[in-house]
């Protein structure tokens, strides 16, 4: 009434303050749902045109009016509610120019914020990877107010809406897109000081994020967002080099706004060139004030990293200006500039031994975070020429910092809990300083060499002089730590870079002797300070140095297992002639003590320490498997309970779960479990399961284990033939894995649904945002495990034997899992996790299909029959009868089989006997590898024509389009054997082709031949990973997130597809359809009136025919005389049911009354009647049994007129006065009265009852539902009248 009043007002040019209260009236009733709002908000539009002054350009009166509209929608607990108002709300002023206003402008667009979170996700229709609704709009939006903004507003507005953004926490996907709209506003240099502190706080906003990539979106955005809008007074650089070409561009224009030093004192400061303030703040970073030239303490590396980042900076600008200027040789004059005081230092630490520790410490620091730079991975150090000339300059100095690093690693020059910090910064150096020789030249390769050795020799000798004595002071203790990390970054440098050949070096022995022998878990004792402190006044510093006691001998603890990973690595089996001769113990039992000490050490380190020794066990576990089981199990529980205790650690997790699946699924490891098919082989099986339970709740466990397996297996990492036939037998051992990883997949939250969203948004954006570029990819997509399963499955060839058996062991797996989902009592819904996993188990079968041999597949068909006998969902039927064409063209043999499939009970085959008729559809498909195909096609007609006159519609339906296919075939044949039915098949076809009629007969008929199953789809032509994994759930209506494009088969490249795959892509006639092509919707003759509003053509308008006064009598008259015709009884029993509103319980209600044959149906609203639930429960019985409209509130006056018509008013409720019903005798007229489902009948409306029935009770529960109540009492109703009816005629 609200709408039609608008529209009305509208259409007379009404007053706008009238109309605006006749749109908020509905707005502002206490329970406003969507179906209210909806038919508003396109009237909003008008109502602003009218509300303001298009002479003035001013508003008519205060926008609060229209603001009391907005606040009712973005305060609503109805998200949809919420989602319509913001899109509808940020839409206006990108399509509608309104004037400025406060009461429009920061208090409640500020509070618009607080609602995206609820609905930032994709509409309908969206494919995935598209920017939802939200984002789009909210860029529009912003851009579009700031422009309407007076120049002087546009500061203060927009430092308001920044500050806003710090003043909750924000989850990571309204933040992302929060930011993602300040980007795209056009430049304008409207923030200062205080704007720049509020997008830091907003930086920190995003900390909280667990999503990499949407942080790193966010950060990014933020970035471009100081880059547009601020007006550098005084500089702000952002740590970060994930935007080199906006920032360099950047710094290149505010070039000449840069102090001279950023510790000169001047009262006035002259702004100088970019080029002196970077040299400046180089030299500056190097001075040491003679006061803290001996500090204790490491600088800050913060200051390191910053200037390393503006000479970086610094110098692709000045790459940037040489070229512009058209220059080709490139003197990078200023480069060496800023390199030049670094390398002075540099080049003095071999020879001199007096330069200040802070600064060696300083120029040290310096030179590892530039070094550091050459690993990124946005900087590609063969075309980048800045990196490349930095390199070279770094080559110099290499022989005189190796020699300082020497000296202070093997001397007493470090000898305190806070040199541990110095030393960790000489052993980072070692590393890096190897790869830069590698990279620039291997000129400065017997250096390396010389160096290495020396340091292998003396730590080892400084290790045994240390261990010689029984109390060592805190300098041997610390001597010790330093012998031990440096031996330990001697063999990472052998593992990493095995083209130096550094294991040909005399040392390695030595090493390799040293820790074989090596007493594993020693700890360092933390030495007494009290005795020392008075002689040695440094120490008292060394209570705030980063290297606690605990951190220092978890460290020498991993140190220690480092290296006996190297050894192991290469002395397998502790076995060598050399070796064995000198170990105290035989192999096995050493290598036994070595697997306890591994098991100790895992109960002392902390979680993010114990990767080595997961290395470690890798190796000893299988060769103890067969000895000392037990043992190896303790290892396999003990390594799980640190892993899965993890789980909620972010940082530490992941790299601790590669390391245990390389350990737990190492091919060895796997072999020698499965040979002994013992207690470990069930260890490691129950361990898959655990982690695939883990990877339910943390997405990405399970893609590291099944990417791990198939590439162990089918590439595995030693170059030998065996060694394949070895690593895919652990395939055929531990197949569940496989099985489970073809079916995986959980049924996402809308919130984590949300976040695939928008990463898959954010990931095709591409090189736009900075963030792909940086974030290395984690492959964590839940469609990563079937996406590598599949690969494996496509790698596999037939003719290999083992391969076979594999392929065969997991077909029949997969078909014993169906059976048993299909036997779950566990609901079975469309897009439920059952259909799914049913879903997925054919799409398997069916990439499989090609690969199966005869013999097995004969066996095989079986099951599949069996499977099309099942109540399948829509997509499961397709994939089935598609499996079953492709084979019996393959086989035609095998049709016995299938004719057979028609011959069970109409039992049995009532619910699938369409599946075998479908396939009969693709007649023409199955028949092209058959010879004689007219017997063929007899037997397809007589089998099909019986079903043609099925009782069930949609069973004639089905046969009369195999019939159509099969007798076209059997035109072009000229099958003389059917001449005789060719009268009765043809007028038959050309009926059902010409049938006329209002029901939906002949639109059915229609649209199952457009279908797109028998219309467009081609069983062999469409065979594709693109049509099992995409197109097909796409037509079938599976739901989105089930869909798997050929970009993630593409991306995903752990697994390879062969070159020669051939079955990729889907053809363009199948996958231009959309479900819409063939899953048409109803158009009836009655349409919906409409307003010039498309937009909402669909809402529901509202019927009241009851409006003000009680219902008239006619509609009432026009079923009754419609029932009579029908030979129906005409009862005289109402059931009133408007307290109900429940759609189920209405439905189910209709069905009853009418069966009874219920004089009318009361309902509180005959919307209703329009509800899906409503009509599948009442099926049609609306059409026979009349429906009154009589809203809760008009009830008292329904009941008093009923009353005056002789009605008995009946009410179904426990009272204290009530009857039993077994007792009670119902008048003719009777209305019975049903109550709410959780409420009941309402006390003001028990004492307009004349009687309260109640139905008698024997169990616990004091309640039946409204809808059984009900029929309960209807029966009873029914059943007293009929035999008054008997007894009337036998009088």
């Amino acid at each position: 009434m609200e709408v039609v009043l608008a529209d009305a007002l509208l259409a007379r040019g009404g007053d706008p303050c009238a109309l605006l209260r006749a749109v908020c009236a509905p707005l502002s009733a206490e329970r406003a749902e969507i179906h209210v709002i909806k038919p508003v908000l396109p009237k909003l539009n008008s109502l602003y045109e009218h509300a303001i002054s298009g002479e003035k350009g001013c508003w008519l009166f205060h926008p609060s009016w229209h603001m009391c509209i907005y606040k009712r929608m973005f305060e609503s607990e109805n998200k949809t509610l919420t989602k319509e108002g913001i899109l509808h709300f940020l839409e206006l002023y990108e399509t509608k120019h309104l004037p400025n206003s406060l009461g429009f402008s920061e208090v409640r667009i500020l509070r618009l914020l607080a609602r995206t979170s609820r609905c930032s996700n994709l509409t309908p229709g969206q494919s995935m990877g598209a920017c939802p609704p939200l984002g789009m709009r909210l860029q529009n939006f912003l851009a579009t107010y700031l422009m309407l903004l007076p120049e002087e507003e546009k500061g203060s507005f927009l430092l308001k809406f920044i500050q806003k953004m710090t003043s909750r926490h924000w989850c990571a996907v309204p933040i992302l897109f929060l930011s993602m709209a300040l980007a795209c506003i056009p430049a304008c240099k409207v923030l200062g000081t205080d704007g720049l502190q509020a997008l830091r706080d907003v930086l920190q906003c995003t900390m909280i994020t667990h999503q990499i990539l949407l942080r790193g979106a966010a950060q990014c955005y933020l970035l471009q967002t100081a880059m547009h809008l601020t007006d550098v007074v005084s500089f702000f650089l952002p740590d970060d080099r994930n935007e080199p070409t906006l920032l360099c561009s950047w710094l290149q224009v505010n070039d000449r706004n840069f102090r001279k030093s950023v510790r000169s004192d001047f009262e006035h400061q002259e702004t100088s060139s970019l080029y002196q303030y970077v040299r400046g703040l180089v030299v500056e970073y190097l001075k040491t004030p003679a006061s803290e030239r001996e500090n204790c303490f490491m600088p800050d590396w913060f200051e390191a990293k910053l200037v390393a980042t503006m000479i970086l900076l610094a110098a692709d600008v000045e790459q940037m200006r040489n070229k512009s200027s058209g220059k080709s040789n490139i003197e990078w004059i200023e480069l060496e500039a800023f390199l030049n005081p670094l390398l002075d230092v540099l080049m003095k630490l071999g020879s001199n031994a007096y330069i200040p520790t802070l600064k060696t410490d300083k120029s040290l620091q310096l030179l590892l975070k530039l070094l550091q730079t050459r690993s990124l991975k946005c900087s590609n150090t063969q075309d980048d020429k800045v990196l490349s000339f930095i390199w070279k300059s770094l080559m110099t100095p290499v022989e005189s910092i190796l020699e300082f690093i020497l000296r202070q690693l093997t001397t007493n020059e470090l000898s305190t809990v806070g040199d541990l910090d110095r030393c960790d910064l000489y052993l980072a150096l070692i590393p890096e300083i190897v790869n830069l020789c590698s990279q620039v030249s291997w000129k400065k390769l017997p250096t390396i060499k010389n160096f290495i050795l020396s340091l292998t020799n003396a730590s080892i000798r400084n290790f045994r002089e240390t261990n010689c004595k029984e109390e060592p002071t805190l300098k041997e203790q610390i001597r010790k730590v330093i012998s031990m990390a440096s031996l330990t970054v001697v063999c990472e440098i052998m593992d990493r870079k095995p083209e130096a050949h550094l294991e040909a070096l005399p040392s390695v022995d030595a090493l390799k002797r040293f820790i074989l022998f090596f007493q594993f878990n020693e700890v360092v004792k933390k030495p007494s300070y009290i005795e020392e402190k008075s002689s040695h006044p440094i120490l008292l510093c060394e209570e705030t140095s980063s290297q606690g006691w605990g951190k220092i001998v978890a460290h020498y603890v991993r140190d220690q297992w480092i290296c006996l990973r190297f050894v192991l690595n290469k002395i397998p089996m502790l076995a060598q002639e050399e070796e064995a001769s000198e170990l105290p113990l035989s192999t096995v039992e050493r290598s036994r003590k070595i697997l306890q000490s591994a098991l100790e050490a895992l109960t002392i380190l902390p979680s993010d320490q114990v990767l080595p020794v997961f290395n470690c066990m890798k190796v000893l576990v299988p060769k103890l498997l067969n000895s000392s089981e037990s043992l190896c199990i303790e290892a396999f529980d003990l390594a799980w309970k640190i892993v899965s205790s993890l789980s909620n650690t972010q940082l530490i997790f992941w790299s601790n779960l590669k390391g245990f699946v390389q350990f737990i699924f190492d091919t060895e490891v796997l072999a020698v479990a499965a040979s002994a098919k013992g207690q470990a082989y069930a260890k490691i099986k129950e361990i898959i399961f655990k982690l695939i339970d883990l990877s339910t709740t943390k997405t990405g466990v399970f893609n590291v284990v099944i990417s791990h397996c198939c590439q162990s297996w089918i590439f595995p990492t030693v170059d030998d033939r065996s060694a394949l036939t070895n690593a895919f037998l652990n395939a055929g051992n531990y197949c569940e894995l496989i099985t489970e990883a073809c079916v995986f997949g959980t049924v996402f939250r809308r919130d984590q649904r949300l976040i695939q969203d928008v990463h898959a948004f954010v990931e095709s954006l591409g090189e736009k945002c900075a963030a792909n570029v940086v974030t290395e990819s984690t492959n964590r997509d839940d469609h990563y495990v079937r996406v590598c399963a599949i690969k494996f499955l496509c790698l596999l060839d037939g003719s290999n034997i083992l391969q076979k058996m594999f392929m065969e062991d997991i077909v029949s797996k997969l078909l014993d899992k169906d059976e048993q989902v299909s036997r779950s009592k566990t609901r079975y819904y469309a897009n439920s996790l059952q259909h799914r996993i049913k879903n997925r188990i054919w799409q398997t079968l069916l990439v499989l299909l090609p690969k199966l041999d005869q013999n097995f597949l004969c066996g095989t068909l079986d099951k599949v029959f069996q499977a099309g006998f099942g109540n399948n969902q829509a997509s499961v039927k397709y994939f089935i009868e598609w499996i079953v064409i492709l084979s019996l063209h393959k086989y035609p043999q095998f049709l016995s089989k299938f004719w057979d499939c028609f011959c069970y009970d109409e039992e049995k085959l009532k619910t699938s006997i369409c599946t075998f008729l479908s396939v009969l559809s693709h007649f023409d498909i199955i028949l092209q590898n058959t010879s004689e195909k007219k017997p063929v096609l007899k037997k397809a007609l007589i089998v099909v024509l019986q079903w043609c006159f099925n009782h069930n519609f949609s069973v004639r339906l089905y046969a009369l389009v195999a019939l159509k296919k099969i007798w076209g075939m059997c035109r072009m044949l000229h099958v003389e054997e059917f001449e005789a039915l060719t009268p009765v098949i043809e007028s038959s076809l050309q009926q059902v082709e010409n049938m006329h009629g209002t029901g939906n007969a002949r639109r059915n008929w229609q649209r199952i031949q457009d279908h797109f199953f028998f219309a467009t789809f081609h069983p062999l032509e469409d065979y594709s990973l693109e049509t099992i994994f995409y197109t097909l759930p796409r037509l079938s209506e599976v739901a989105e997130d089930e869909w798997i494009s050929l970009c993630k088969f593409d991306r995903f490249t752990d697994i390879p597809l062969p070159p020669t795959f051939q079955w990729y892509q889907s053809r363009t006639e199948l996958l231009d359809l959309k479900p819409s092509d063939w899953s048409q919707q109803d158009m009836g003759s009655n349409s919906v009136e409409t307003d010039g509003q498309t937009e909402w053509t669909d809402v529901q308008k509202k019927i009241i025919p009851w409006k003000n006064s009680t219902p008239s009598l006619d509609l009432e008259m026009v079923f009754q005389d419609r029932a009579a015709k029908l030979g129906k009884s005409n009862s005289r029993l109402i059931v009133v049911a408007s307290l109900i509103d429940k759609p189920t319980n209405l439905g189910g209600l209709c069905r009853t009354s009418e069966i009874f044959g219920a004089s009318a149906l009361v309902v509180g609203s005959l919307h209703y009647v329009q509800d899906k639930q409503f009509q599948h429960l009442s099926v049609s019985a609306e059409q026979w049994l009349p429906l009154v409209e009589v809203k809760p509130s008009q009830l008292v006056d329904y009941l008093q007129q009923k009353k005056t018509e002789g009605y008995t008013i009946i009410g179904v409720e426990q009272t204290a006065k009530s009857f039993d019903l077994t007792e009670y005798c119902f008048p003719e007229k009777s209305l019975l009265l049903l109550g709410n489902e959780h409420e009941g009948i309402p006390a003001n409306l028990i004492h307009h009852l004349d009687v309260c029935v109640e139905i008698p009770q024997q169990g616990i529960i004091r309640s039946l539902n409204v809808h059984v109540s009900g029929a309960l009492l209807i029966w009873e109703y029914t059943r007293q009248q009929v035999i008054k009816g008997d007894t009337t005629q036998g009088e």
